[in-house]
């Protein structure tokens, strides 16, 4: 199952949602949200910097990846974007795949 990083940076609604959830309270609200794709939550961070929020999960496909991150979105109270993360035996098999490629301009 692919696992993702999603970061999110709350909206002054979304903060005002966290004051009164709590964190706690948030990290369940998004634990059912992935769940309920199918999927499970692996961390969740609060962070200082650009983004509030780091949330790794598994999820069963990126189209499930987007449904989480529209719901986030829609909802207004945060704003999401996404990477996907790969183990270090994925970059293997990569690695070992005979691709070709001309570079610009040779």
């Amino acid at each position: 199952m692919p696992t993702f990083m999603i970061k999110a940076s709350y909206t002054p609604e979304g903060i005002r949602g966290l004051l009164k959830d709590g964190g706690s309270g948030r990290r369940d609200a998004i634990e059912a949200l992935v769940t309920s794709r199918g999927g499970s939550l692996k961390g969740f961070y609060y962070a200082f910097g650009d983004d509030d929020l780091y949330i790794i999960a598994d999820l069963p496909t990126n189209a499930d990846l987007v449904a989480v991150s529209l719901a986030i979105n829609a909802s207004g109270g945060a704003k999401v974007k996404s990477n996907t993360l790969l183990e270090a035996e994925e970059i293997d098999e990569a690695v070992r795949k005979a691709v070709q490629y001309r570079p610009p301009g040779t």
